[in-house]
């Protein structure tokens, strides 16, 4: 069984439409429904019932929800964890904040208002050192 199977079953049934679970899930709706349909193959049990648009779990589906949840949610205890002991055994870099030098009237292409974000760092300019946002 795979977590982002059961990932999909508990987000069809939070929204109660493959449609939007799918968006939310950033997957197309045929995907999704493949997916949900494997996961009742491999348990032999239909987990969600389909009438018109909407989605409803089961009298199974709903007995197996919690424990989808938890598994979810143990997978998740199981990384976290995994990244704080890997946090300590590599040691944390603390956050190092930059100043941002004065615009200067002779650099090409920036101005006091111009700025780049990537990834959480800000540049005024090109040449100028980047900074947290």
């Amino acid at each position: 069984m795979e977590l982002h199977r059961l990932r999909y079953f508990v987000t069809v049934v939070e929204e109660g439409s493959f449609t939007r679970a799918a968006a939310r899930l950033r997957l197309a709706q045929p995907g999704l429904s493949a997916q949900i349909a494997r996961l009742e193959r491999e348990l032999g049990q239909r987990l969600l019932d389909r009438t018109g648009r909407a989605v409803t779990p089961t009298e199974v589906g709903a007995a197996v929800l919690p424990y989808a949840r938890a598994a979810l949610a143990a997978a998740e205890a199981v990384r976290d964890t995994a990244a704080e002991f890997a946090g300590l055994l590599r040691g944390r870099a603390p956050s190092v904040w930059f100043p941002a030098p004065p615009p200067s009237s002779t650099s090409r292409g920036s101005s006091p208002t111009s700025t780049r974000t990537i990834r959480g760092w800000r540049w005024p300019s090109r040449r100028a050192a980047p900074r947290r946002c």
